[in-house]
């Protein structure tokens, strides 16, 4: 039987691009882990940010909704409540643009490295993976025209999608050899 993220370490804080949020929920149920989703590309800021993860990992009422809060729920809270096999994390659509900065992302996945940390303590594996978001240039209202199509906003997102980012690096000779 083949053993789902082998060659993943248990307990990291990673790009999603070698994975599929299908594979990763599969190889979850596989392990017997936790699967935490959370879809964030309707974010806006840091506590849209804190909204969503809140709602989708379905975290408990008294969530205080800043960082401090969003490491207790990943840990205290869940050690507490009883034995743990183990976790798999997925962050999807992390927004990148000024009112969630460059800053306020690598504070984010900073939780989750401390997350990783303190599961690691414990020899629990806890693995998350993230995407990023970004905007997409508008179109001019002639190109818009010409395609008859509506001329998109920069503030509309793009996805920046596990394939397409395979297909992006160069070095990613699987993905070129591939049979489609």
């Amino acid at each position: 039987m083949d053993m789902p993220l082998r060659q993943v370490r248990p307990n990291i804080v990673q790009s999603i691009r070698a994975h599929r949020v299908e594979d990763l929920q599969a190889a979850a149920e596989q392990l017997g882990h936790h699967f935490l989703y959370a879809n964030l590309a309707q974010a806006q800021s840091k506590q849209d940010v804190l909204d969503l993860i809140a709602s989708q990992y379905t975290f408990p009422a008294h969530f205080g909704k800043n960082f401090d809060a969003l490491y207790d729920c990943l840990t205290d809270t869940v050690h507490k409540s009883g034995p743990q096999t183990g976790f798999i994390v997925v962050l999807e659509h992390i927004p990148a643009h000024a009112k969630f900065d460059k800053e306020a992302r690598e504070q984010l996945l900073d939780i989750f490295r401390d997350a990783a940390d303190y599961w690691a303590d414990r020899k629990i594996a806890f693995r998350c993976f993230y995407s990023f978001s970004v905007a997409r240039a508008a179109k001019s209202d002639k190109t818009a025209e010409a395609a008859n199509t509506e001329a998109m906003p920069t503030d509309k997102l793009l996805d920046v999608s596990p394939m397409a980012l395979r297909m992006s690096s160069p070095f990613n000779a699987g993905y070129w050899t591939a049979a489609a």
